[in-house]
Protein backbone atom coordinates (compact mmCIF):
# COMPACT_ATOMS: atom_id res chain seq x y z
CA UNK A 1 0.00 0.00 0.00
CA UNK A 2 1.12 3.39 -0.78
CA UNK A 3 2.07 6.11 1.93
CA UNK A 4 1.72 9.46 0.52
CA UNK A 5 1.83 12.29 3.45
CA UNK A 6 0.06 15.44 2.91
CA UNK A 7 1.06 18.44 1.34
CA UNK A 8 3.05 20.91 3.63
CA UNK A 9 2.14 24.47 4.41
CA UNK A 10 5.15 25.39 1.80
CA UNK A 11 5.32 23.17 -0.83
CA UNK A 12 4.40 23.35 -4.13
CA UNK A 13 2.00 21.59 -6.40
CA UNK A 14 5.16 20.14 -8.56
CA UNK A 15 6.92 18.91 -5.23
CA UNK A 16 3.65 17.21 -4.08
CA UNK A 17 3.77 15.44 -7.89
CA UNK A 18 7.30 14.15 -7.62
CA UNK A 19 6.71 12.87 -4.71
CA UNK A 20 4.18 11.17 -4.90
CA UNK A 21 5.15 9.76 -8.21
CA UNK A 22 8.20 8.32 -6.50
CA UNK A 23 6.65 6.50 -4.04
CA UNK A 24 4.28 4.99 -6.59
CA UNK A 25 7.01 3.97 -8.52
CA UNK A 26 8.89 2.48 -5.31
CA UNK A 27 5.46 0.39 -4.24
CA UNK A 28 6.12 -1.85 -7.90
CA UNK A 29 2.25 -1.36 -8.11
CA UNK A 30 2.52 0.34 -12.07
CA UNK A 31 4.96 -2.59 -12.84
CA UNK A 32 2.68 -5.38 -11.45
CA UNK A 33 -0.15 -3.68 -13.15
CA UNK A 34 1.15 -3.56 -16.96
CA UNK A 35 2.04 -7.17 -16.38
CA UNK A 36 -1.18 -8.25 -16.13
CA UNK A 37 -2.21 -5.93 -18.60
CA UNK A 38 -2.50 -8.94 -21.41
CA UNK A 39 -2.62 -12.77 -20.94
CA UNK A 40 0.45 -14.10 -20.56
CA UNK A 41 0.58 -18.20 -21.10
CA UNK A 42 1.84 -20.29 -17.91
CA UNK A 43 4.73 -21.29 -20.63
CA UNK A 44 5.74 -17.90 -21.19
CA UNK A 45 5.76 -17.53 -17.42
CA UNK A 46 7.95 -20.20 -17.12
CA UNK A 47 10.41 -19.00 -19.55
CA UNK A 48 10.81 -15.52 -18.77
CA UNK A 49 11.40 -16.87 -14.97
CA UNK A 50 14.26 -19.08 -16.52
CA UNK A 51 15.76 -16.31 -18.71
CA UNK A 52 15.59 -13.93 -15.68
CA UNK A 53 17.22 -16.80 -13.82
CA UNK A 54 19.91 -16.97 -16.36
CA UNK A 55 20.29 -13.34 -16.67
CA UNK A 56 21.18 -13.03 -12.94
CA UNK A 57 23.33 -16.05 -12.67
CA UNK A 58 25.58 -14.37 -15.93
CA UNK A 59 25.38 -11.41 -13.74
CA UNK A 60 26.82 -12.61 -11.05
CA UNK A 61 29.38 -14.47 -12.25
CA UNK A 62 30.98 -11.11 -13.93
CA UNK A 63 31.11 -9.25 -10.76
CA UNK A 64 32.50 -12.18 -9.05
CA UNK A 65 35.49 -12.37 -12.27
CA UNK A 66 35.59 -8.84 -11.66
CA UNK A 67 36.17 -8.85 -8.08
CA UNK A 68 38.83 -11.53 -8.51
CA UNK A 69 40.85 -9.65 -10.89
CA UNK A 70 40.70 -6.37 -8.24
CA UNK A 71 40.90 -2.87 -9.06
CA UNK A 72 42.61 -1.62 -12.60
CA UNK A 73 45.64 0.59 -12.50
Amino acid sequence: MIRVTKKDTRESLESLLRRFNRKVQQSGNVAVVKQKQFFEKPISKIERRRKAIIRQQRKSTKFNKIIKLGPKF
